[in-house]
C-alpha cells in the first residue's frame, strides 16, 4: 500500500509541478519560437523583458496599478476592520461584509459592473479606474488578514494600558498597530500578487489604454508564440515564492490564512 500511496502522490506532484517545469525550460530557450525541449540556452528573452520598450511599459503599469491599488485596500481595511473590533459598531461591521462581498463574485461580474459604471460616469480608460476597481475587488484580502490579526490581540493589554494611563491613540500606536502590522504587510502582499496577475477587470476598465503585462500577453499571443511570455510566466512565479516566502518566514503564516490558535 506504501508504494501505491507513494506513486500516487509523485503522479499528483509531476502533474502539479510539470507544467512550472516546461514553462521555466522555454523561458531559456535561445530560439524565437517556443520549443520544449528548449534548443539551447540563452538569458535573452528575460533580457527582452526590461529591454523592449512595450514589455517594459507593459511591466510599469503592472508594478505602479498593484502597488497602488494594495496601498488602498490596506487603506481602507484597516480602520473598518480596527471598528469592527474594538468598537463592534454596526456600521462597521456591515462595512466588513460589504468590502468581502466583491471578493465572492466571479471577476467577470464585478468587471462588467465596472465597465457599466466607468462608462457611464466618464471615467472609462482612466488610470484610477483600474486602480479604484482593484482595490474594491480585492478589499476582502486585507479585511480579513488584518482581522485576524486583531482576534489575535489580547484585550487585557488594552485594559492594563488605559489602567496606567495610557488614551485610545496611544495604545492603538503602541499596541494595536504594531502587532496588526504584519498581518496588514500580509494583505498588501496577497492584493499586490492578485493584482499583478489580474486580467480580465483591468481589461474592462481601461481597455488597452493602460497596457498591463496579462494584457500585453493575450495579444502578442494573437501575433505568436514569443519565448518572451513563458520568462514572464517565471518572474511572476518567482515574485510570488519571494513574497510568500517572506510572509512565511517572518510571519505567522497560519493565522494569516485563517488557523485558529491552540
Amino acid at each position: 500500500m506504501n508504494v501505491v500511496r507513494n506513486a500516487y502522490l509523485a503522479l499528483v506532484a509531476l502533474f502539479l509541478v510539470g507544467p512550472i517545469i516546461v514553462i521555466s525550460s522555454v523561458s531559456f530557450n535561445s530560439r524565437n519560437f517556443l520549443s520544449f525541449p528548449p534548443k539551447g540556452f540563452s538569458f535573452r528573452w528575460f533580457v527582452e523583458i526590461f529591454a523592449n520598450e512595450e514589455w517594459f511599459s507593459a511591466l510599469t503599469n503592472s508594478v505602479v496599478i498593484a502597488f497602488s491599488a494594495s496601498l488602498l485596500a490596506v487603506a481602507v481595511a484597516l480602520p473598518v476592520a480596527y471598528a469592527a473590533w474594538r468598537y463592534g459598531i454596526r456600521y462597521a461591521k456591515v462595512l466588513l461584509s460589504l468590502g468581502i462581498a466583491p471578493f465572492i463574485l466571479p471577476p467577470v461580474i464585478m468587471a462588467l459592473a465596472f465597465l457599466l459604471f466607468f462608462t457611464t460616469t466618464g471615467m472609462y480608460g482612466w488610470f484610477v479606474s483600474v486602480v479604484i476597481s482593484h482595490t474594491m475587488f480585492l478589499l476582502a484580502l486585507p479585511l480579513v488578514t488584518i482581522s485576524l490579526g486583531l482576534e489575535s490581540i489580547d484585550r487585557n493589554l488594552i485594559e492594563a494600558s488605559h489602567t496606567l494611563g495610557a488614551d485610545d491613540r496611544t495604545v492603538f500606536r503602541t499596541i494595536i498597530l504594531p502587532m496588526a502590522l504584519p498581518y496588514a504587510i500580509a494583505g498588501f502582499a496577497f492584493c499586490f500578487v492578485l493584482s499583478l496577475n489580474e486580467y480580465i477587470i483591468a481589461l474592462m476598465t481601461v481597455g488597452f489604454t493602460y497596457e498591463t503585462l496579462p494584457i500585453k500577453i493575450f495579444n502578442a499571443i494573437r501575433y505568436g508564440y514569443t519565448p518572451v511570455i513563458a520568462s514572464i510566466a517565471v518572474l511572476f512565479l518567482v515574485v510570488n515564492v519571494v513574497i510568500f516566502g517572506l510572509i512565511a518566514i517572518f510571519g505567522n503564516l497560519p493565522r494569516m490564512l485563517g488557523a485558529l490558535e491552540e
